[in-house]
């Protein structure tokens, strides 16, 4: 039986693979190799390495929930991650990430939903890193579904490996021209978000209108393509009692461009207590 959730989650896996995979390294950057690059300074800075668990196997996987592209997948490698597991729904996206990792061993493209796939795949205690970037958490259909993620987190990590999570509180409406948010505009294309705060689920969810204008080279009319699906609106302070109720501890938080927040976290070691 299709329930209300998995229509969600097929909305948000159709808008990608159906629209917004062709434009997302290019939105990003357009770089992936820069992406990478600028993703494994900012891991080292979190205190994402290999080998900060504790355990003589573990440490060596890492895990990237909605890898995307993989610039945060690549980045792990290149840090020295024997296994790196990158899990995302979008097959353009997955594909992009493969061409880039044809000789990178470490990294193993899996096209699986994020709910269950730690579970499914990761023996419990052995993962020393679990990265969960961009904004893959407001993608989930429920806010269930995120308390169960960080549950599994906390499950998959060895004691002391890190867990990295972002995203955008978008609990507070926007209003007015305050709704169109600027993403990147080049020579050829253009594109732009629209925020739009429905009554149909309350405070639950926002509506994400992703328009893109394009032209060929030369040409001075432009054509506009536009989808809309729907994001989860997860406030601060839930997101940080779900993450302690999941047994994780937060080590750094930051805020960065866009009103995107990052978490860094760590599972304590069972023998060490904090006051």
């Amino acid at each position: 039986m299709t329930t209300a959730a998995d229509l969600v989650a097929d909305q948000a896996v159709d808008h990608y693979d159906r629209f917004l995979a062709e434009h997302y390294t290019w939105m990003l950057g357009g770089d992936l190799d820069a992406l990478a690059a600028g993703q494994r300074a900012a891991l080292v800075e979190w205190g994402v390495t290999p080998g900060s668990a504790i355990g003589t196997a573990a440490g060596s996987l890492a895990v990237d929930l909605g890898c995307g592209p993989g610039h945060a997948s690549l980045a792990l490698a290149a840090l020295g991650f024997d296994s790196v597991l990158a899990v995302d729904l979008s097959r353009p996206l997955l594909g992009e990430l493969a061409a880039h990792a044809a000789r990178l061993p470490a990294v193993r493209a899996v096209r699986a939903d994020v709910r269950g796939v730690l579970r499914e795949l990761v023996r419990p205690g052995s993962a020393g890193a679990v990265v969960c970037l961009g904004d893959t958490l407001t993608h989930l259909p429920t806010r269930g579904d995120v308390a169960a993620l960080f549950a599994d987190v906390a499950a998959a990590l060895a004691p002391e490996g890190t867990a990295v999570f972002s995203y955008r509180d978008l609990t507070v409406p926007l209003t007015g021209t305050d709704r169109f948010l600027p993403v990147r505009a080049t020579e050829d294309r253009i594109m732009t978000c629209f925020l739009e705060y429905p009554d149909d689920y309350n405070d639950y969810t926002v509506v994400v209108h992703d328009l893109i204008h394009t032209r060929a080279d030369g040409d001075a009319d432009w054509t506009l393509t536009a989808r809309s699906y729907r994001k989860l609106r997860l406030s601060h302070a839930w997101v940080l009692e779900q993450l302690r109720t999941a047994g994780l501890r937060v080590r750094h938080e930051e805020s960065g461009a866009g009103g995107l927040r990052t978490v860094v976290l760590e599972r304590a070691a069972r023998s060490r207590t904090y006051a």
